[in-house]
């Protein structure tokens, strides 16, 4: 029976919930008095339940998407502004044990190089990362109980945060790891992550057992509920997000948001950040092989009402999408980015040999950060290299009261200006330095507080004249 409070998963995501759900959007898909009630009440800016919210992604009124497709990118405006935080994956170790069917990191791939960082290692990448203009890390890792120790994780956490290379500083470290338990989430926790991040991959339960024969991920029930035993743990920022085309995609779409709405009814705090990752060739991994991918149509119909239902939620694209598709998305709700990116074990520092290659998947936008964060400056968006809100304390519900109000924006834009103007500083190329200065100048403008206004205009000069740096609000 579905529960929205229940703490199983077949209460909280349940099937017959999500076919009762398929079936009534799809016999409204052309209801135009009940699709205008539901995007009048999305136009409030308090988010819509599942089925509501499957009833838009149905829609095939073209009058009615567009419609949806601008009050996506207006509640996106409301709530981030014209901000885009960027961040990198750090790959730790590809070792793994489990049999996941889409990921070249199962335990039967012989022939991918498997790797682990030492210590040494973790700091020539975060060194080689900070000289990138880096702040934002994610960090990545298969599931090894005898390599990928707990111990291991929290070692590399410390390391990272302890490098201080020229004016560089990793200051937020997100971590996607396996599921773990309750007394792990809380050592996590008191290490200083930022975000623990955890995707689904898919939720039909059915499917979810097939992709994962193998393994301690085969354990449906423990993936599912990890994000709880976070909570329990302290972890008040967590990141969900599915791997679209494993499964059909309504299906997943309306799982993500029961889960999103299960953690919202049970601990008060939905998810900090939704990701949409979609399904890539990888090592001996064929995506053509897998029926239910998508075309760019139908993800940018995803996220656009991803948006609208979750409107206070970040919402992260990475490398996996072209250069064309990031741009699509980025007007109809994403709200962090990748940069610069690389998912092999390493590789910022040195480029992998060919006879050694480790990624996790092909990454589709192969530009430097300095291209992409001129390429979001043409525009008119603000690269964000800002981590205060945790560094502040505004993280799980002091968060998102604020996000929901609308007053984060009194923070986030002040901290946009001053660490895009560290950026461009310390690592932007010419071309992307005038066009930041001419940005910045125009975004001053846009800080509504005039005393604020000073205290940025001041810190820019200090960062500019003084060489000073980490100003936040």
């Amino acid at each position: 029976m579905y529960d929205v409070n229940s703490k199983h998963p077949d209460d909280f995501i349940n099937h017959q919930e999500i076919l009762e759900t398929l079936a009534f959007a799809e016999e409204n898909r052309h209801n135009e008095v009940l699709i205008t009630e539901i995007i009048e009440k999305a136009k409030k800016r308090k988010g819509l339940s599942h089925r509501e919210a499957a009833v838009l992604l149905d829609c095939d009124i073209e009058e009615k998407n567009q419609e949806i497709y601008r009050l996506a990118e207006q509640i996106k405006k409301d709530f981030y502004g014209n901000r885009i935080v960027m961040f990198a994956p750090l790959y730790l170790s590809n070792y793994c044990i489990n049999g996941c069917t889409y990921c070249p990191y199962h335990s039967k791939n012989k022939h991918i190089a498997r790797k682990q960082l030492s210590q040494e290692e973790i700091k020539r990448e975060v060194i080689a990362l900070q000289d990138m203009g880096h702040k934002r890390l994610a960090l990545e890792a298969g599931e090894d109980p005898v390599h990928n120790t707990m111990d291991y994780y929290l070692d590399s956490i410390n390391t990272i945060y302890s490098i201080k290379h020229k004016n560089g500083a990793i200051r937020r470290v997100n971590i996607n790891i396996a599921a773990t338990t309750v007394d792990n989430y809380r050592l996590l926790k008191e290490a200083g992550i930022g975000t623990y991040i955890l995707f689904q991959e898919t939720y039909h339960k059915e499917s979810y057992l097939q992709l994962h024969p193998t393994g301690p991920k085969h354990d449906y029930d423990y993936h599912t509920t990890a994000m709880d035993r976070a909570m329990e743990g302290g972890i008040d920022d967590v990141g969900i997000g599915v791997l679209f085309g494993l499964d059909k995609y309504r299906y997943e779409f309306t799982g993500l948001l029961m889960h999103a709405e299960h953690l919202e009814a049970a601990f008060g705090v939905g998810p900090h950040t939704i990701s949409v990752p979609r399904l890539r060739d990888a090592d001996d991994i064929d995506s053509s092989s897998f029926t239910n991918g998508i075309d760019d149509d139908t993800f940018a119909k995803l996220v656009a009402c991803i948006r609208i239902a979750v409107p206070y939620t970040g919402m992260i694209i990475s490398t996996r999408e072209s250069q064309k598709c990031r741009e699509r998305v980025l007007h109809l709700g994403i709200s962090q980015i990748s940069g610069g990116s690389r998912t092999s074990v390493g590789g910022y520092c040195e480029p992998e040999p060919e006879d050694a290659r480790s990624e996790q998947f092909d990454v589709i936008d192969n530009r430097t950060l300095d291209e992409v964060v001129r390429w979001l400056m043409e525009m008119d968006y603000i690269p964000s290299f800002c981590t205060a809100c945790y560094r502040e304390g505004r993280t799980g519900d002091r968060f998102m009261s604020l996000c929901k109000s609308g007053q984060i924006q009194n923070c986030c834009h002040p901290n946009a200006l001053m660490t895009l103007e560290e950026y461009l500083m310390d690592y932007a190329s010419p071309e992307t330095k005038a066009i930041g200065d001419r940005l910045i100048d125009r975004e001053i403008l846009n800080v509504p507080n005039s005393k604020a206004r000073a205290v940025v205009e001041e810190n820019l000069r200090l960062i500019r004249e003084n060489n000073r740096r980490d100003f936040r609000f």
